[in-house]
């Protein structure tokens, strides 16, 4: 059993149990709530939900390790999960409150702004899946942000969401690319082979078909020799949204881009020389060649609708 480090004690619950999920240091706390206020990138919503705080991802570039409780939390991104032991019954009192307040209007919620509802301890303790099972009482509009294939062991929960979006993030279409930025993640054939058992496995008599976007956020480069394929694949989902790096700061509580992010920018010279106009070619050739498909920015990506 892992212990608590010396130097992540700051800021870090009173009370916690320890356990290691490979290489992960897990914390468990009670929340205090769980719906937060959604405002900026993704206000369109009422809430953002986050099951855990910190990802076992831990991708290169991810904005969120800013959020870690500390500095040397937000150094050992991906290396520890803080997991909400109470969500479920957190969550169910939270929108008891919202329908109290608003009988006619369901919620809108975003699952997950700083966190992957469906990262790797997630198979064990299932607490993304304890919390669809809350919300299905209480007809959210449901938008889920992930890059796990977990999330189809949940079809049985998505089809009752009647408005509901999944999200799955694909930044570059090259296994090299992926290994480079994000190691930890999932490969990018089982991102897409878990859209098409999404697709196929929800009968349109029988449930809601959920709508689909790939996030391609951050674009990274895609090999050449890969390109074309990687185009033709993203022809799965209703909307692409593609967005480049957030600009970098070494501040905490600033959503940027990790300077390990701007170290890997070097080895792909080629692309990042030239970025602004990789950019802008690579979305002309979503627009030609993607002709059924929503291809939009940044934050105007990230509604339901």
């Amino acid at each position: 059993m892992a212990k608590l480090q010396d130097e992540y004690k700051e800021q870090t619950p009173s009370r916690f149990v320890n356990e290691q999920f490979g290489d992960t240091n897990v914390y468990f706390q009670n929340a205090k709530s769980l719906l937060t206020k959604a405002t900026g990138f993704i206000a369109a919503y009422d809430f953002t939900l986050n099951p855990y705080r910190g990802c076992q991802y831990g991708c290169s570039y991810c904005y969120a390790a800013a959020f870690s409780p500390n500095t040397q939390m937000r150094k050992d991104w991906g290396k520890w999960v803080i997991y909400k032991e109470n969500a479920a019954k957190i969550l169910g009192k939270e929108l008891e409150k919202w329908y109290r307040k608003n009988p006619n209007q369901p919620p809108r919620i975003y699952m997950s702004s700083v966190t992957d509802p469906y990262q790797p301890l997630e198979s064990k303790h299932q607490l993304t899946r304890s919390l669809l099972e809350v919300m299905l009482d209480y007809r959210p509009t449901l938008v889920i942000q992930t890059r796990s294939p977990i999330i189809t062991r949940d079809i049985d929960y998505l089809q009752r969401f009647q408005r509901l979006r999944i999200n799955m993030s694909i930044t570059t279409g090259s296994e090299a690319v992926r290994k480079d930025f994000e190691p930890r993640s999932p490969s990018i054939k089982a991102r897409f082979n878990a859209i098409n058992k999404i697709k196929q496995s929800i009968d349109s008599s029988k449930g809601f078909i959920p709508k689909i976007s790939i996030t391609v956020t951050p674009l990274l480069p895609t090999l050449v020799n890969d390109e074309d394929d990687f185009i033709e694949r993203l022809a799965i989902a209703d909307r692409v949204v593609i967005q480049d790096f957030h600009k970098s700061d070494s501040r905490s509580l600033v959503a940027s881009t990790r300077q390990e992010a701007e170290e890997f920018k070097h080895k792909y010279s080629w692309w990042y020389d030239q970025g602004k106009y990789n950019y802008i070619r690579f979305k002309e050739k979503l627009l030609s060649r993607l002709s059924g498909v929503e291809i939009k920015e940044g934050k105007d990506g990230f509604g339901y609708e």
